[in-house]
């Protein structure tokens, strides 16, 4: 979950290789947090730890995860009604539900300028901070969902397959993992996951179906 170096270790000590490798981010559990954007927050304090980070790109590092950091927290603590949030032209359902800048700048067109008015400290932000914010704001929802499937995954890795299971059956995976699935005949789903070229899009897509077979 912290760079995608790691995806491809994994894969190469725990599934082996019996073709060409390939790394493709749809391998990763934590795809859509491996972002050349926030590359910087992820790997500059495994650099620190390693020593081989310059003192003054720490210096600037600090700085800037320290201001990020305050950022953060403005964009999360200063709450509005739909009623106030209409007032800055974004228009989110009456359902009195208080929500955070960062809840309102996933919404299209949305960006921290329409908050100046009340937290003129905004402007003051520099604009790496700014951009982060946004982009972190706009797939919030989405990572909240990845996480909860990753999550999933492992919380269910003991779960039996039933050895009738038709892969062919199964929307979400492609030829190549039903043909694997198929030779393989996994027992578990977390020897699935094992298999050469699983993804975790193809695990959950067979979680997925798995129980709601069982539900039937």
């Amino acid at each position: 979950d912290q760079a995608y170096i790691g995806v491809m270790i994994d894969d190469l000590v725990t599934r082996g290789v019996t073709e060409p490798y390939r790394m493709f981010t749809s391998r990763a559990e934590y795809r859509l947090t491996l972002r050349a954007d926030n590359a910087d927050l992820r790997l500059t304090p495994l650099g620190l730890a390693a020593g081989v980070v310059s003192t003054g790109r720490a210096h600037a590092f600090d700085g800037k995860r320290a201001e990020l950091e305050a950022a953060i927290s403005v964009s999360r603590e200063t709450l509005f009604t739909p009623k106030e949030a209409g007032a800055f032209g974004i228009t989110v359902n009456a359902d009195g539900q208080r929500r955070s800048i960062r809840d309102l700048l996933a919404f299209p067109d949305v960006t921290l300028n329409h908050f100046l008015s009340v937290r003129p400290e905004i402007e003051t932000w520099s604009p790496q901070v700014r951009e982060q914010i946004e982009i972190d704001a706009g797939y919030a929802g989405y990572l909240d969902r990845q996480a909860a499937d990753a999550e999933a995954l492992r919380r269910e890795e003991a779960l039996a397959l039933p050895v009738d299971l038709d892969y062919a059956a199964i929307g979400g995976l492609s030829n190549e993992v039903r043909e694997k699935l198929g030779r393989v005949q996994p027992m578990t789903l977390g020897q699935a996951g094992r298999i050469e070229g699983m993804t975790p899009g193809a695990l959950t897509a067979l979680l997925s179906h798995v129980k709601k077979r069982a539900a039937a």
